[in-house]
């Protein structure tokens, strides 16, 4: 089922492809279609799950195929409670998308043939139980990405383009580094990661360990972004168009993240801990830097560019300060880890609502520069409306999930590194700041554009199941935190080795 469920976007991708006859009105509703399959598929999924849940420490609808024997590669793939949330979202994200794009006209077949690619290597990340799998996924989620970003993106797009696939195959290699380290250690040398797990290859080995973590992690940062790894970040999301922005932030950013929890903690305990400090220090830096710099925009999508980075400055302290929690406060660590993982799915909803609300804002005024609009919810109220909620979302207001994902976040890292959780709460009145600004300018005080008509149907349809879907998991985020919850009793665990 998992198979199917990754391969199926591909398969309908290929077909489009080698079908240059078709309409484009049957090429937009094929990917609806073909999204909205996947969301089933994952419905199913979930509901199994659930339902027989696998022990603490193994993977459901685990398939395990040789793939290169030399190496002791394979297709190994299963879900736990860390993948299956980032799979739902990744889902619903690229069906919200399919659905915005109902309306694009420039060369629409590439266009869905290249977001149903994207599905499945995003996907595939999720799923990967072996490095060099993993690794494949993860590298051609740049490529799809590049294209999109070059081929449909505004004005500069091809220098962001460039930029965005160069730094993050910088990332990739030094990600490789990692896993070729980590394979010749252990013994017998393998790539496949529930056996590097349970053997810790490099135990004792000060050294390479810290090499293996510094390359890992470089390799991660990158795409995560962090500070100073965040430079790509910025222009991609300026220069690309509006679906290709929301999938960027909300699932690509994550597969950094998740590499964070699924690679870097449980195959090298020890290296984290030593190092644990420093990535609790880059977390608050990336923080306070992403809010400040967000502070100072006057271009709405680059404004929200850098709430990515300061949101995802919080996953990162949560995933350091699990490393300093004293040997007998598992709860501690379980708790800062479940809150990065719910911060995860969180911001992949809020965010790329936000950036598909930023795609309607373009298509009406031809700018993101938010001197060139005000007044807006006289002639927009739903838009005005639905924005106010999600920029009340990223903010952390209660109610919705952001709220649930900082509190334990916080709530987690505060008890082993109390001076640097401190320091990172200011970054979120310096982000409640800035979105209320924003929304001031665009929506409030005397009108200062021309005609702006509020959504359309598929704008709506794409847009506010998103910030629904935020609003459910803040009130009821028993929905997620009863799957998240004993995968991260048990990476607690591995960290302590």
């Amino acid at each position: 089922m998992l198979s199917v469920l990754v391969f199926l976007p591909l398969a309908a991708a290929a077909a489009l492809v080698a079908m240059p006859g078709i309409g484009d009105r049957m090429v937009r509703w094929a990917w609806v279609a073909v999204s909205a399959v996947e969301v089933a598929l994952v419905v199913v999924l979930w509901v199994r799950y659930r339902r027989n849940p696998p022990a603490e420490g193994e993977f459901a609808f685990e398939m395990r195929r040789t793939w290169i024997s030399s190496l002791r590669s394979g297709y190994h793939i299963g879900v736990d409670g860390f993948s299956l949330p980032l799979i739902a979202m990744t889902v619903v994200l690229f069906l919200a998308c399919a659905i915005y794009s109902l309306r694009e006209t420039r060369r629409i077949r590439w266009y869905a043939a290249l977001f149903l690619f994207l599905e499945t290597v995003c996907l595939g990340v999720f799923v990967s139980l072996d490095l060099v799998l993993f690794f494949v996924f993860f590298d051609l989620s740049i490529v799809g990405m590049y294209f999109v970003i070059n081929g449909w993106g505004h004005a500069q797009a091809k220098r962001a383009a460039l930029q965005f696939f160069l730094y993050t195959f910088i990332g990739s290699l030094a990600l490789l580094l990692g896993f070729i380290v980590l394979y010749l250690a252990a013994n017998p040398h393998t790539f496949d990661m529930v056996e590097l797990i349970e053997a810790n290859p490099l135990e004792g080995n000060v050294a390479r360990g810290a090499l293996a973590l510094a390359a890992i992690t470089v390799g991660l940062a990158i795409k995560t972004p962090t500070v100073p790894f965040h430079t790509w970040l910025p222009p991609a999301h300026t220069e690309a168009p509006a679906a290709g922005s929301a999938i960027l932030a909300a699932v690509l950013l994550k597969l950094g993240a998740y590499g964070f929890v699924r690679i870097a903690m449980p195959m090298l305990p020890e290296s984290w801990r030593r190092y644990a400090l420093v990535i609790v220090i880059v977390g608050v830096i990336s923080v306070l830097y992403g809010a400040l710099v967000a502070l100072a925009q006057k271009n709405f999508k680059r404004m929200i560019a850098y709430t990515s980075v300061n949101h995802m400055g919080y996953i990162v302290l949560a995933i350091g300060a699990a490393g300093l929690v004293a040997g007998n406060s598992e709860q501690a660590r379980a708790l800062a880890v479940t809150g990065a993982l719910t911060q995860m799915v969180s911001h992949g909803l809020i965010t790329g609502a936000l950036f598909l609300l930023a795609g309607v804002l373009y298509d009406r005024g031809h700018t993101y520069d938010m001197d060139a609009y005000g007044g807006l919810a006289a002639q927009a109220p739903v838009f005005a409306g639905v924005t106010a909620a999600a920029a009340f979302a990223s903010l952390g207001l209660p109610g919705f999930s952001g709220f649930i994902a900082e509190f334990q976040i916080f709530t987690g890292s505060f008890s082993p590194a109390p001076v640097y959780t401190a320091l990172a709460f200011p970054g979120i009145l310096i982000t409640a700041a800035l979105l209320l600004r924003a929304y001031q300018r665009l929506f409030l005080g005397a009108r200062r554009s021309g005609e702006f008509s509020d959504l359309r149907p598929h704008e709506s349809i794409s847009i506010i199941p998103l910030m629904a879907g935020s609003l459910v998991l803040g009130i009821f985020p028993r929905l997620v935190l009863d799957v998240i919850e004993p995968a991260a009793r048990v990476l607690g665990v591995l960290v302590e080795r």
